[in-house]
């Protein structure tokens, strides 16, 4: 059976990983097995629980551990994630999960491709909203035709993200929190696209200013000519994952589940004046893990076509940083983009 392995014991590790790997392997006792979880992290220490095993580093980590049969999971900031990946691959890991996003910029993300070729890994980006329940219906109603052609893509973003901003910086910009998760599900509905615009501001809070860290927006042109907007608004007094869809003959929109205290999304279809609504058990970050390391028992690379939609939303993402390198502090929340700069 494969091991697991999680490097990285912050919320995405400690908070979302191990419990939907516990999720999971209760779900499919055949892919994972009974052996613990193995997980590190040199700056946070968990104390031994049943079902998992900790160790302060990943030499450590690999003594516990046939590298060869087991899935590391890599939930460290952006940032360091390239430093992570090779280690990991010195040591004998191939088989990858890594959060979101891939890298931090495209210097991080030509150092992963090479480790990726150098040592044959194998690379699976988390990304649940490509595995949602909403994502395979709005999927169906863009393609199916029945409302006509996709027209404008509006995703939204927000929460209240204080605290972790100014605790812990785990991540450079707003753009590398949420907007991955929007931007990949753009290129899924709507396919390649390049950035038209771009905007960014500063959290404030009292006299604290995070640079960059208070919310995002990335514009898009797709080659089929639907245009996006994704949007993040990291001082948001409340928590939204919104997406509309406009047709030709009506409209779609979708809220994906904003945390992991509830595991439903909603869909509501408007045509000629008539609103169907829906309600879709969405445990999506489970079933994305499980999927994965379904693939990881494959012939060959069964992620690669996952890594290479990866790498697009990097580049992409990394356009909209350069687009507006320059943070502003908006004057008000009525003018959250003050500082939109257009290509």
């Amino acid at each position: 059976m494969v091991r697991t392995l999680v490097v990285g014991l912050g919320r995405a590790g400690a908070e979302l990983h191990l419990p939907v790997l516990a999720r999971a392997r209760a779900g499919a006792r055949q892919l994972f097995g009974d052996e613990p979880v193995v997980a590190c992290d040199p700056c946070r220490v968990l104390g031994d629980r049943p079902g998992l095993v900790t160790a302060t580093s990943i030499a450590e980590a690999a003594g516990l551990l046939d590298p060869e049969e087991t899935v590391a999971h890599v939930c460290t900031p952006p940032t360091v994630r390239t430093e992570v990946i090779g280690e990991l691959a010195e040591r004998g890991f191939r088989n990858l999960i890594v959060e979101k996003p891939l890298a931090a910029d495209t210097d991080d993300l030509a150092r992963i491709i090479r480790l990726r070729r150098k040592h044959g890994l194998r690379i699976a980006v988390v990304e649940p909203w490509l595995t949602s329940s909403l994502t395979s219906r709005l999927t169906d109603l863009v393609r199916g035709g029945t409302l006509g052609e996709p027209k404008t893509i509006a995703i939204v973003q927000n929460k209240p993200r204080f605290r972790r901003s100014v605790a812990r910086p785990s991540h450079p910009t707003a753009f590398d929190v949420e907007l991955p998760h929007g931007v990949g599900l753009a290129l899924r509905l709507a396919g390649n696209a390049r950035v038209t615009d771009a905007a960014g501001f500063d959290l404030v809070m009292g006299d604290v200013v995070v640079a960059r860290m208070g919310g995002a927006r990335v514009g898009l042109r797709h080659n089929n000519g639907v245009r996006t907007e994704v949007s993040s608004d990291l001082t948001s007094p409340v928590r939204e994952r919104r997406i509309t869809v406009r047709f030709d003959h009506g409209a779609v929109v979708g809220h994906y589940a904003v945390s992991a205290d509830d595991d439903h999304s909603q869909l509501t279809v408007t045509r000629n004046g008539h609103r169907v609504h829906e309600v879709l058990r969405d445990d999506s970050l489970t079933e994305w893990v499980i999927r994965a390391y379904r693939l990881f028992r494959g012939v060959g690379d069964q992620h690669a076509r996952g890594f290479a939609f990866a790498t697009d939303v990097v580049q992409l993402l990394s356009v909209a940083k350069n687009i507006c390198a320059e943070p502003v502090v908006p004057t008000s929340r009525a003018e959250p983009a003050v500082a939109v700069h257009a290509r």
